[in-house]
């Protein structure tokens, strides 16, 4: 069975409570597979980019039928602010409907006008939305251009600044290391696999670290980064001090410069 994701951000579970260890998050508007009914009220999901986890069904609308036709329908996706409010009218005085963090997706019907997205929720209900708020939903690589697709990455990647760190999070609620870089490349049509390692099946491979180009993948016990260019990186860190989105150097005269993490590079990853 299908499903389509219907909170603006639905935890994934290791376990069915909600004392249980956040793993991931699905975002409103994505369609999950229905694995198994592991407690009442409890699923365990697959998400279209493969990773597992259990949720409430209360964050879930199932229904093969409704999940088929909301996959045919054109999208957009929230891009260009943390949250978009959809809102009853083409007017920012209407009452708010739903209010999606980036990420999530939606439907959009016909074009723009006056500025504004009308757009359908997966409910059947209608609203609106500042068009310049969202974005193509992209499901193949952004561009065919390489310098192209590297800057879109690290642009995605830059959205996410001034985010804390949450374990399991990929929203501007809160975020991970593999939230950040995962939902980068998402934003970018590109589908990586969702933990701090390089995963067989998914469209990153090793390259030597003198190799790596700004948009690539480093790699660190448990963590992983985005290179930005310039000797740096971007990612997201719970160590104290920082606690979310940071900028450090691999270049030891930088001030940003973290020894800790350099010394400690175990893989450079890419697409290209």
């Amino acid at each position: 069975m299908k499903a389509i994701v219907i909170s603006p951000v639905c935890a994934l579970l290791a376990a069915p409570t909600r004392e249980s260890t956040l793993v991931d998050e699905a975002l409103y508007g994505m369609v999950v597979d229905i694995l198994e009914e592991p407690a009442p009220g409890w699923y365990r999901v697959r998400t279209h980019y493969r990773y597992e986890g259990i949720v409430c069904g209360n964050d879930l609308l199932m229904d093969d039928d409704a999940a088929a036709a909301w996959d045919a329908l054109p999208k957009k996706v929230v891009r260009n602010k943390n949250f978009c409010d959809v809102l009853s009218a083409p007017r920012v005085q209407g009452w708010i409907l739903a209010s999606l963090p980036r990420g999530a997706v939606v439907c959009a019907e016909g074009q723009p006008e006056n500025g504004w997205q009308k757009v359908h929720l997966a409910d059947g209900r209608t609203g609106f939305v500042p068009e310049s708020i969202l974005a193509k939903h992209l499901t193949g690589p952004l561009s065919d251009d390489e310098d192209t697709l590297r800057k879109a990455l690290v642009d995605s990647a830059m959205l996410y600044r001034g985010t804390h760190y949450r374990w399991g999070g990929k929203s501007p609620m809160g975020i991970d290391c593999s939230g950040l870089v995962s939902m980068a490349y998402m934003l970018c049509g590109i589908l990586i696999y969702r933990d701090a390692d390089i995963r067989e099946g998914f469209p990153i491979h090793e390259i030597p670290v003198e190799a790596v180009k700004p948009g690539d993948l480093l790699f660190f016990p448990g963590h992983v980064a985005m290179y930005i260019g310039h000797g740096h990186y971007c990612h997201s860190t719970g160590r104290n001090g920082d606690n979310g989105f940071a900028i450090n150097s691999l270049i030891p005269s930088d001030p940003d410069y973290r020894d800790d993490l350099r010394r400690n590079i175990t893989q450079v990853g890419t697409y290209f």
